[in-house]
């Protein structure tokens, strides 16, 4: 049964990202907002529509661990697998707004999220934080988008709604509407029958619900960001498939962690807690590897296929890692201080020194 549930939740990805793909990217030239943002916003908060459903279902069943583990494993999983897989398939191009404005955001929400963790518990206040952060990000970013007298990007979808193109079934607005709740629909209900799946293997396995959250609940719940940020990339439509892993990202930061330490703290007067390992280790593996985002995009402002072919092998070296710490291996700790004391920064300053290169060419 769990395999049957696997496979059919694949498809249903599948099929649910080609139909958000194609009905984010004709309406964002209705709405006069660029791919980019329709990324940021739509397709990005749309795939992270799992996250926040499986966090705040976590938190309602006194799960806190699964919950936080799940956000901050999907970040982790959206940079180093997702990003790596796309620029694999093509070099993706990074949008100067990414660059300038939404990496630095997303930086900056990694940095307030540890801050307001020092205590071990993230309570009312830390939620309504970041869920106030989420909100005027997106009402800047909206506004922003349509005071451009030209969104950048959408030159590629014009063809798209051309006279020429009007007896197209998907020209109208009802429809392209119509192609974004169902493609959306799709991504919930096929993560949700792979993340059961998936579960119940982990479970099998005997391994604790921090794990879970960190490794098969978040790559469950990413994978409506892969299969999005693949079929974008594959399309051409790069705007998008970068905007939405940085997008889901910002989401994942501030809407998922943030509702569910509302959730948490309206319950029972609690708080959402912070497992000390996550503290320890997962949080700043997070922030490294969003950091590591700034050089990359910044070399040449696009993502090379050998930097996500290094995006990839951190996220194996990480995921090696959970699987020797849940194993209690003797070699864990040290596996980790590796990571987090020498490979991780020592790559971004091998990616600072190309960027320093590139720009005096």
């Amino acid at each position: 049964m769990s395999l049957l549930l696997f496979l059919g939740g694949l498809v249903a990805l599948v099929a649910g990202a080609a139909l958000l793909v194609r009905g984010a990217s004709l309406l964002a030239l209705r709405l006069g907002l660029s791919p980019l943002v329709v990324g940021l916003t739509v397709v990005a908060f749309g795939t992270s529509a799992p996250e926040m459903a499986v966090s705040t279902g976590a938190v309602l069943s006194d799960q806190g661990g699964l919950a936080v583990g799940n956000a901050i494993g999907s970040n982790i999983f959206n940079v180093l697998f997702i990003l790596g897989i796309a620029a694999l398939i093509t070099p993706l191009a990074v949008h100067r707004q990414v660059i300038r404005q939404e990496a630095p955001i997303m930086i900056g929400g990694a940095v307030l999220l540890i801050v307001l963790g020092l205590d071990g518990a993230l309570g009312l206040f830390d939620g309504l934080l970041l869920l106030g952060s989420l909100v005027a990000y997106t009402v800047f970013l909206v506004r922003q988008s349509r005071a451009e007298p030209a969104a950048a990007g959408r030159d590629e979808f014009a063809d798209e709604l051309q006279p020429a193109s009007a007896g197209r079934w998907d020209a109208r607005l009802p429809m392209q509407l119509a192609l974004i709740v169902a493609g959306l629909l799709l991504l919930v209900l096929g993560s949700e029958g792979l993340v059961r799946a998936a579960v119940s293997f982990a479970r099998a396995l005997g391994l604790s619900e921090v794990i879970i959250g960190l490794t098969i609940v978040a790559a469950g719940t990413s994978l409506p960001e892969v299969a999005a940020s693949v079929m974008a990339s594959l399309k051409g439509e790069r705007d998008i498939a970068v905007g939405n892993v940085v997008g889901s990202c910002i989401f994942n930061l501030f809407g998922v962690v943030g509702l569910g330490a509302v959730v948490a703290s309206s319950g029972a007067g609690s708080a959402l807690p912070l497992p000390p390992d996550v503290a320890r280790f997962d949080l700043w593996v997070m922030l490294a590897a969003l950091v590591a985002c700034l050089p990359v995009f910044l070399t040449g402002r696009e993502i090379a296929r050998w930097e996500g072919a290094l995006f990839l092998a951190y996220y194996v070296a990480y995921t090696a890692y959970l699987v020797l710490a849940a194993q209690r291996h003797d070699g864990a700790q040290a596996f980790g201080d590796a990571m987090l004391g020498f490979v991780v920064p020592l790559t971004i300053v091998t990616l600072g020194v190309t960027m320093l290169r590139r720009a005096g060419r």
